[in-house]
């Protein structure tokens, strides 16, 4: 038997969640977010089901704009609690298999497993979730994470254009990419298609003359090296050959950082407020820090102006603290760093936690 990692991807899941409780949606446009009344403004859509997404509509983009694109669609508002109690469903019914369940967020999770048919388990752990909550699920096979995660983009479209291995016709929902298949089915892709990979790296990747997965792959290390550090420049090299970690582990994830932002229902103008708005977030997010026993190392200041250009900026400190007035002084001076000639719609405050020094290496 091998060891398979297995990415799985829950199908528009806080829709399909909504759906469920509400059989009646189903074929219908739904979209979730904020209130669920679209004539609120400063509200967001968390997701939106297939037959929205055919309008136009996708997650992140305001609900107001959401309604031009589909007024048709049925708005619903967000329900944490319910989304987070089906995904603990649906983690439950992968961990009855004998596999090692990495829990990533509500909707996806990788499985690790050692078997000698991955298409028949991924098959089987769909089967299963569908039988036992009702929703569907995408599977990606790889033999690494990096693999396996891209390979669930696939698994998701029925009519995908790239090379299927063999005997998919006999696993719907399941792709499998590995080091066999990679360069055939990602070598002509743009670098914009990898994991990890956004707009804006893209644009700095194009800058390199980088425009394709194989040109990454081929490309020089020490000039990515040069160009975006020794680590991240050697992580982009890796991830254009496929590269990745096998390690699938059912031990929860410590968090590195907490954040607080706020989206404000009119927009702030005056430079003053600004600062007190970010003052005020500042202490909240280290009193939330201090309450759970931990001090702060890195602050980073968000500010997303009307015209949604969201820039960010950082600051390590000189020395590790748990005083609010430090954090909210550094997130004040960050803050000038920051051109303020537009109104600013939302305010966010991030902390990096200090890392223990007692803490095992």
């Amino acid at each position: 038997m091998s060891w398979w990692v297995l990415h799985v991807d829950m199908d528009q899941f806080i829709a399909a969640v909504e759906i469920r409780r509400r059989p009646e949606l189903r074929g219908l446009p739904v979209v979730v977010g904020g209130s669920g009344d679209p004539a609120k403004p400063r509200q967001v859509v968390a997701t939106a089901s297939y037959e929205a997404r055919e309008f136009g509509v996708h997650s992140g983009m305001p609900v107001r704009a959401a309604y031009k694109k589909c007024p048709e669609a049925v708005f619903l508002p967000s329900d944490p609690a319910a989304y987070e109690a089906a995904s603990t469903e649906v983690m439950d019914t992968l961990r009855a298999f004998p596999v090692v369940v990495e829990v990533w967020g509500w909707d996806e999770c990788f499985v690790g497993a050692e078997t000698t048919d991955p298409e028949a388990l991924a098959a089987s752990l769909r089967a299963a979730v569908l039988e036992r909550t009702g929703l569907t699920c995408s599977i990606g096979i790889g033999d690494n994470k990096t693999r396996a995660k891209l390979a669930t983009t696939f698994a998701k479209q029925p009519r995908s254009h790239a090379t299927p291995f063999e005997g998919a016709a006999d696993a719907p929902g399941v792709y499998r990419l590995t080091a066999e298949n990679w360069r055939e089915v990602m070598d002509h892709r743009p670098v914009r298609e990898l994991w990890g990979i956004g707009s804006r790296m893209e644009r700095n990747l194009n800058e390199l003359g980088l425009q394709t997965v194989a040109e990454l792959a081929a490309a020089d290390v020490d000039a990515l090296k040069q160009r975006f550090g020794p680590k991240m420049g050697a992580w982009y090299a890796a991830l254009g050959r496929g590269l990745g970690d096998t390690e699938v582990t059912d031990v929860p994830r410590e968090p590195v950082s907490r954040s607080r932002e706020e989206t404000f229902e009119r927009d702030l103008v005056e430079p003053a407020e600004v600062a007190d708005e970010l003052r005020r977030i500042a202490v909240e997010v280290t009193r939330d820090v201090v309450a759970e026993g931990r001090s702060i190392q890195r602050v980073w200041v968000k500010v997303r102006f009307t015209s949604f250009y969201t820039p960010i900026k950082s600051r390590k400190l000189k020395a590790i603290t748990q005083d609010p007035d430090v954090i909210a002084s550094t997130a004040l001076d960050l803050l000038e760093k920051f051109e303020l000639r537009r109104p600013v719609r939302l305010l966010g405050v991030r902390v990096e936690f200090a890392v223990d020094p007692s803490a095992p290496a």
